[in-house]
């Protein structure tokens, strides 16, 4: 999964280490070939409780279970599910919990523009969590035995980017307006106004509204929104004050930037600039060809 606890005055370059236990984190050697998609591997070595938190960024993402003792996704509503878990964009309060045994997982994370060719349904997810079986059928079956059976996270990644890719050929892409304006969104990091999207695209506001919520699952208000608040908790996470921040991520004022991240996270801009999460993302979705590191946690 994605937040884990760490000491960031402990970090090197490469990895983090925090006493004990010790999670290995692989990545593939490639870029893949699924634009707007990337993959990490997590397993830990110490056989420690597993307590994560999904905060919300701007992706879709996926978890294949693959350890011996079962991950359990709390979609933050009481619902619980299992084994290949899918969780919409800007998850409200989902939780991962595991057993103390041998936890191994992948991870994926989609752009919402893959997302809804590759899993149909989940782009109308609205921050819900579902099995994945209740999207691929069979399919999401027959994908978990061959990572189980894999020797090796190169081959994990294969299978998974050979499913994506097969189910992204099949599926129905979203218009070209919503995908131009989703990518407009994330460049500008969710400040670029929605009537001046709609412009660009030649298309209503009322038109664009219904077209984006419809295949990319959240209304563009909200998209430009999680865009900012991913944005704004990097800038926090690597030291800056949340004044600065509220300011460079295109809030009105800092009580704004206060108010968007306890929405997110329920939590305190300071307690983001310390969540876990974000030491991972250095490590698990660098753009960087590496094939394995390790990172410290408090389990």
């Amino acid at each position: 999964m994605e937040v884990f606890s760490y000491d960031r005055d402990m970090r090197s370059a490469g990895s983090v280490r925090v006493g004990v236990p010790t999670w290995d984190i692989a990545v593939p050697m490639r870029p893949s070939r699924l634009a707007g998609t990337t993959m990490a591997g997590f397993s830990d070595r110490a056989n420690s409780f597993v307590d994560v938190e999904v905060v919300p960024h701007p992706a879709i993402m996926m978890v294949f279970d693959l350890g011996d003792r079962p991950l359990v996704v709390d979609d933050g509503n009481g619902q619980e599910q299992r084994g290949c878990v899918v969780a919409g964009l800007a998850p409200n309060r989902a939780r991962g919990q595991g057993q103390a045994g041998s936890f191994t997982c992948l991870q994926v994370r989609m752009s919402p523009v893959i997302a809804h060719t590759v899993l149909g349904a989940a782009s109308e997810l609205s921050g819900a969590v579902l099995n994945l079986d209740d999207l691929w059928g069979g399919d999401a079956l027959r994908t978990q035995e061959r990572l189980r059976a894999a020797k090796s996270w190169e081959d994990r990644f294969a299978i998974v980017e050979a499913a994506l890719a097969r189910r992204h050929g099949a599926g129905h892409a979203v218009d070209p307006e919503v995908a131009f304006c989703w990518g407009r969104m994330v460049n500008g990091r969710g400040q670029t106004r929605v009537e001046r999207l709609a412009a660009e695209v030649g298309w209503s506001r009322k038109r664009l509204w219904s077209r984006f919520r419809s295949q990319i699952g959240i209304t563009p208000k909200r998209a430009a929104q999680l865009i900012r608040f991913d944005h704004a908790a990097h800038r926090l996470a690597a030291g800056h004050t949340a004044a600065a921040v509220a300011v460079d991520s295109g809030y009105a004022d800092q009580s704004h930037l206060h108010r968007d991240v306890m929405t997110f996270t329920g939590v305190t801009p300071g307690a983001v600039a310390s969540a876990p999460f974000l030491a991972v993302d250095d490590v698990a979705w660098s753009a960087r060809p590496v094939t394995q590191h390790s990172i410290g946690v408090r389990g």
